[in-house]
């Protein structure tokens, strides 16, 4: 007989590691934030009869979701520029929109907005890549989610900062910050090889190595960014960041369309981490990953929804859909891609990204306690075979019940808690008529 704070028992537990695995009636046992034992729901309510019981009979238990690339505060941005290309979308849109807009205010407002998306839809941490990150960070703290924060890069001014050396400065400064936050990390984030100089790209190395953080970068998001590339300075933009020693096990590379059959050998060779951002692929036209060469090369491949503006939801349960179906597609092969697959980018895969897999990213004893309630006594997911596959290729968000991260409940029955939404769907009508009323 043991002490224990809570046990959540469950229709079903996938753990994600072992892989493909299934325990039925079982029960999770938390203590201290952490899973101190998962064993069947009996012998647990024997073993820890003093524990609170939280009972979700018809749910199956997930580890939290992984959203391992987001531009969180761009919800704001959400339908501002629909159906156009990449590069018209971000220099008549999305570039002068940010200039008007982002600022203190936005960056709080925009943030809330996505990490209540993000929370409602089972994602329990999230890799951001925007300005400001000190905000997302102390919003992010605030709202009891995880996020890893960027040292953005970039050749030209922005609202946060004016040179390559004063968004070193300022991102150096918010990596100090947030060491005291117990969720929050850093990535160094450059934001794209088009943006971002030679110069700067060999300091990015530099401090990553010495701060042991993860490199976030936007890389091949289109067949125009390879095409410029070439004809500019001979070389395809994977090449030269090779050639200035940053694709290594650091590199989070994010799209990663139009890669060579040497490209991904390349990539599985070196370690590097590749994002899959399906949704926003398709809607932008930017182009495919080969995400099942990747696999099979041994590459890890995580799963991102990209931003609100271009996607347009954070939403990783139909992130992990669209993977898979577009990858049967793509490769004409129906077996590509298989739901526990799927399923292992949306949480283990982005872990091991962030070089965090040793306590997120699986339901295993000794890691934190972020995992997530899905009930799969719906209309839409019955009858069950197989509650992997349904969690996959069925369920919705709206199937979500229950969110704990570090053993805290941060959604229950369906509501966020400490959170006020019907404030946060206020201020976001009141952006939405500012910025309507300045495009106008």
């Amino acid at each position: 007989m043991k002490t224990a704070h809570t046990i959540v028992s469950a229709r079903w537990i996938i753990p994600v590691e072992p892989r493909a695995q299934v325990l039925e009636h079982h029960a999770l046992v938390i203590q201290s934030g952490k899973i101190v034992d998962i064993l069947p729901t009996e012998k647990a309510t024997a073993r820890y009869p003093d524990a609170n019981h939280i009972e979700r009979n018809s749910h199956a238990l997930i580890p939290g979701l992984i959203n391992s690339h987001t531009h969180a505060a761009m919800s704001l941005f959400r339908g501002i520029a629909d159906d156009v290309p990449l590069m018209e979308w971000l220099n008549d849109h999305i570039w002068p929109a940010e200039a008007k807009w982002v600022g203190h205010e936005f960056m709080r407002d925009g943030v809330e907005l996505a990490i209540a998306e993000m929370l409602l839809s089972g994602t329990t941490c999230f890799n951001d890549m925007y300005f400001f990150p000190n905000i997302v960070a102390d919003t992010a703290q605030e709202m009891g989610i995880r996020a890893f924060v960027s040292m953005l890069v970039i050749d030209f001014p922005s609202a946060w900062a004016d040179t390559p050396d004063e968004y070193f400065d300022k991102g150096l400064l918010v990596h100090d910050e947030v060491r005291s936050l117990s969720r929050i990390g850093t990535t160094l984030a450059p934001h794209a090889p088009y943006t971002v100089s030679d110069a700067p790209l060999e300091q990015v190395r530099t401090y990553a190595d010495e701060l042991n953080v993860p490199i976030h970068m936007h890389i091949h998001e289109t067949e125009t960014e390879v095409a410029d590339s070439l004809a500019q300075i001979g070389k395809r933009p994977l090449q030269r960041l090779h050639e200035l020693g940053l694709v290594n096990p650091r590199l989070m590379a994010v799209h990663m369309t139009q890669l060579t059959q040497d490209e991904i050998t390349l990539c599985a060779e070196q370690g590097v981490n590749v994002v899959h951002c399906p949704e926003s692929n398709l809607k932008l036209a930017s182009g495919q990953c080969d995400v099942s060469a990747l696999l099979n090369a041994g590459t890890n491949v995580c799963l991102g929804t990209d931003s609100a503006s271009s996607n347009n939801d954070l939403d990783m349960l139909g992130e992990m859909r669209t993977a898979s179906l577009l990858a049967k597609l793509t490769t004409g092969n129906a077996e590509a891609l298989p739901a526990w697959q799927a399923l292992e980018m949306a949480t283990i895969n982005g872990a091991k990204a962030l070089n965090c897999q040793d306590d997120i990213g699986s339901l295993v004893v000794g890691k934190s306690a972020d995992f997530v309630a899905i009930d799969l006594d719906h209309v839409s997911t019955q009858p069950v075979y197989d509650p992997i596959a349904q969690i996959v290729y069925s369920a919705s968000r709206q199937q979500v019940t229950d969110v704990w991260i570090e053993g805290t409940a941060r959604v229950k029955n369906k509501q966020l808690v400490n959170v006020d939404v019907d404030q946060l769907l206020s201020t976001a009508k009141q952006w939405r008529d500012r910025i309507s009323n300045h495009e106008q």
